[in-house]
């Protein structure tokens, strides 16, 4: 094993750029490695507040996935990257021409920004991802990934130290292997031609700031192993399969190609994921069952101050795959302090910002979305809660969704759906669904609100169906008590 690294290793230095590293007081970024595509749309310029000097930070090319009508489209986008400490000043140039109008989003986070001629700029106080966007063109904007200071420090004599530094590295077979006990760095600068795996290891870290091959399926993947580290890194798709014990954290993923699901998990347990951003060609992150040669159920799922746009499919899906054999139990899932920027789906099978479908035999319960803020997305539904039977993706329907707990959900828009709870038949239902404080632009939904029948809430364009075969759906207002 030992030799298999140094040949690696060896491999990887000759093909290796001399990027460099540099930084301006409390501001870091990195220079570009020979080879890779920039994209000129922007400019982007940082600086420690009330400095003078301005520090460029390379603007990346970066795939995203446009639908128009039934047809996909990829569409190329901009990516910049950089850390920080303290207070920083950011202007962005749009060099396409005049800027009529901006974003900073999410647009919770309340970014007051200013544009003089085709130049707009504002400030951080604390690490963000962000999305700048310019005459309402989400397909061509700039993803602004402002991180924390890296605090890690490299030791090239530790043993069980594999650093990869500034540049281009490749790998034999497109792809990199990490052994148990070792934590891989990946320096910011530098790109990873070819997936990074964490397969029937344990004990790993994969850490850094750089970029996991943008061109190539699942750049992430984990699999059958436990006690697993990922942070700050990029990728088209970082999945987690058959695993016990992993955290994903500051780790983002872009993708444009089919089925280009953001962060899986398929029968795993303790997964934790953390300042993660996904924007993506299918559903955003899922929780899954018995799939793709994992075998059980998922349990202790958890992922927390994230951000989410589906181009295609659903920010959020939980349950469609099990095993009908052997049923399954989906449980303990949280989602929590979470914006969704976008959700794009014309097909009603597949629509839903928050999407629980029981199939496959298997029972979900305990399931908590709180303090998630949904803004207007293009086409799709808010809620859908159903056991069914999807005769393309399931064997058989789910066995039931218990104990759902929407607390301090808001949308803000006019082109939800009507949105969709509804159970199977009499031994197959949908039970104990509690909304609390729901917002809809911003008026609080509630069983008391004058008017309302149990079956069909309404708030302004968002409007919610709830169908047969269910059992204890409420709508409370506790602002009120």
């Amino acid at each position: 094993m030992r030799h298999l690294l140094f040949r690696y290793l060896f491999l990887c230095c000759l093909c290796c750029g001399l990027g460099k590293i540099f930084a301006a007081g409390k501001v870091v970024s990195w220079q570009v490695p020979k080879g890779v595509e920039l994209n000129d749309d922007f400019t982007v310029r940082i600086r420690p507040a009330e400095k003078t000097n301005w520090v460029s930070v390379p603007a990346y090319l970066v795939n995203v996935d446009e639908v128009r009508g039934t047809k996909h489209h990829v569409e190329h986008a901009s990516m910049a990257t950089f850390d920080f400490s303290e207070k920083v000043e950011i202007a962005v140039t749009y060099n396409k021409g005049k800027i009529d109008s901006a974003r900073v989003r999410p647009l919770s986070y309340d970014i007051p920004f200013t544009i003089e001629g085709n130049t707009l700029q504002f400030s951080l106080e604390k690490p963000a991802n962000l999305s700048v966007e310019v005459n309402g063109d989400i397909f061509h904007n700039l993803h602004l990934f402002a991180n924390p200071l890296d605090t890690f420090k490299v030791d090239k004599k530790n043993p069980d130290l594999i650093y990869f530094g500034p540049g281009i590295h490749r790998f034999e077979g497109g792809e990199f292997r990490i052994p148990s006990g070792k934590t891989v760095y990946v320096a910011g600068g530098s790109v990873m031609m070819g997936r990074m795996l964490i397969e029937n290891v344990h004990d790993v870290k994969l850490l850094g700031r750089g970029i996991i091959d943008p061109s190539v399926k699942m750049g992430i993947r984990i699999a059958n192993s436990r006690n697993v580290y990922v942070e700050g890194l990029m990728a088209t798709q970082c999945a987690t399969g058959g695993s016990d014990s992993v955290t994903i954290r500051n780790v983002k993923v872009i993708s444009y190609f089919g089925w280009g699901d953001g962060m899986n998990v398929f029968s795993s347990r303790n997964v934790l994921f953390d300042r993660v951003f996904c924007r993506t060609s299918d559903d955003c992150t899922t929780v899954y069952g018995t799939r793709l040669g994992f075998e059980g159920p998922s349990s202790n799922i958890t992922m927390q101050n994230s951000t989410l746009w589906a181009d295609v499919a659903h920010p959020i899906f939980i349950g469609i795959h099990g095993n009908v054999d052997k049923p399954e139990i989906l449980e303990n899932l949280n989602y929590v302090n979470i914006d969704i920027l976008d959700h794009k789906e014309k097909q009603l099978n597949y629509q839903g910002c928050l999407a629980i479908n029981a199939g496959d035999e298997n029972l979900i319960r305990n399931v908590r979305f709180e303090d998630i803020r949904i803004e207007n997305f293009r086409q799709g539904q808010l809620v859908n809660l159903r056991i069914f039977f999807n005769e393309k993706y399931c064997k058989a329907p789910g066995r039931g969704i218990e104990n759902v707990v929407f607390k301090n959900v808001s949308y803000t828009g006019n082109r939800a759906e009507i949105s969709v709870i509804e159970g199977y038949d009499a031994q197959r239902k949908v039970r104990n669904i509690r909304f609390e404080n729901l917002r809809i632009n911003g008026q609080i939904i509630s069983d008391d609100m004058p008017g309302k029948p149990k079956w069909y809430h309404t708030g302004d364009m968002a409007r919610i169906y709830v169908g047969p075969h269910v059992e204890g759906v409420s709508f409370l207002n506790t602002f009120e008590k």
